[in-house]
């Protein structure tokens, strides 16, 4: 697979028109069980077929379990100087639930192994609204993850998709969705306990102390272009959005044919402002109303929707930018959704 990946960035070389590469994201599976070797590949072809801004930002997705001293000094050494690590829950009763490799114990190791490793640049991801969470045991784990002084923090609401085996558990009974009332106060005494704590709530799903934003996804947020490579993954280049086939064996057998094989949509002028409204109004920077007009000739500021939703204290308007107020950000899909247009 580390080979296809390789040919595939050949092939996807001038996708982004020369601009050079300000960040390199290893996610999408489990990239930490790659050996050396394997990353070398990868990096090589990356080296050969783009340029590379000199303060790269360089993420590696993983487990605590896969995070060993060796694993460490190796990624360290390739140039790797982020890590974001699925860390989920301190309790060992939730991980269980999650059907996890690694324990409370092991996630507390693994932060300190990475430190000694160097690593001063570290997300951790949690997950609340889990399904019999009090609030007083997601205050633990938040107060847990803080103790541990994590660089940046996402934190995601647990969502059974129908197709997976918590779908299948909801379906049969045995699995019972957090309440929204619920998952509303567990989000809440995060975003208390985080502020609180000095750490800047730039995301609906994420937090970070000054300074430690992570480029590579405030990079979506603002629209800028990005090339993803390997099964399943996503580029955009502000014309369109393509996506590559999810099966391994199909995108192989691709890529040694000399074919990238993916799907791609041409955006549409909707598509643009619709997108531009769901990623720009979750973050704390927010929807630039003159960008709106100047760029596509859509006059946001002029809708009967966005009145209401400003006389229900869901926004803010600040010159031009337009902001999510702390009851917004309980609500921001359906915020952006009922913002969306429809040509």
């Amino acid at each position: 697979m580390c080979t296809a990946i390789a040919k595939e960035l050949a092939l996807q070389a001038d996708y982004l028109n020369g601009e050079k590469i300000a960040t390199l994201y290893w996610g999408g599976g489990t990239p930490s069980l790659l050996t050396a070797a394997e990353l070398q590949i990868i990096l090589d072809s990356v080296n050969k077929h783009f340029s590379l801004e000199e303060n790269l930002e360089q993420t590696l997705e993983a487990n605590p379990d896969d995070l060993t001293t060796e694993k460490l000094v190796l990624l360290r050494n390739l140039g790797f100087n982020r890590l974001s690590i699925g860390i989920q829950s301190f309790d060992d009763e939730v991980l269980k639930f999650f059907n996890r490799a690694h324990s409370a114990k092991e996630a507390l190791k693994c932060m300190e192994l990475a430190r000694d490793a160097g690593f001063n640049n570290i997300s951790m991801d949690l997950i609340y609204a889990i399904p019999g969470q009090s609030v007083d045991n997601w205050k633990k784990n938040i107060d847990r993850a803080l103790a541990l002084h994590p660089e940046h923090i996402s934190a995601y609401s647990l969502t059974i998709e129908e197709k997976t085996v918590f779908g299948n558990w909801n379906r049969k009974g045995k699995l019972k969705p957090a309440e929204e009332n619920d998952a509303a106060l567990h989000f809440t005494t995060l975003m208390d306990v985080a502020e609180q704590n000095g750490y800047e709530h730039y995301e609906i799903s994420n937090f970070c102390k000054p300074g430690f934003y992570s480029r590579h996804n405030s990079s979506y947020w603002k629209q800028a272009h990005y090339l993803g490579v390997g099964p399943s993954a996503h580029s955009y280049n502000s014309v369109s959005r393509q996506a590559n086939v999810s099966s391994n064996s199909r995108y192989q057998k691709s890529i040694e044919a000399g074919i990238v094989p993916a799907e791609i949509e041409v955006l549409t002028r909707e598509n643009k402002i619709n997108e531009y409204i769901f990623t720009t109004l979750r973050t704390s920077w927010g929807c630039d109303l003159s960008h709106l007009l100047e760029t596509h000739g859509y006059d946001l500021t002029s809708t009967e929707v966005l009145q209401k939703m400003k006389a229900q204290e869901w926004v803010i308007q600040r010159g031009t930018i337009l902001l999510l107020t702390r009851k917004g950000k309980l609500l921001a899909d359906q915020i952006a959704s009922d913002l969306f247009i429809s040509d």
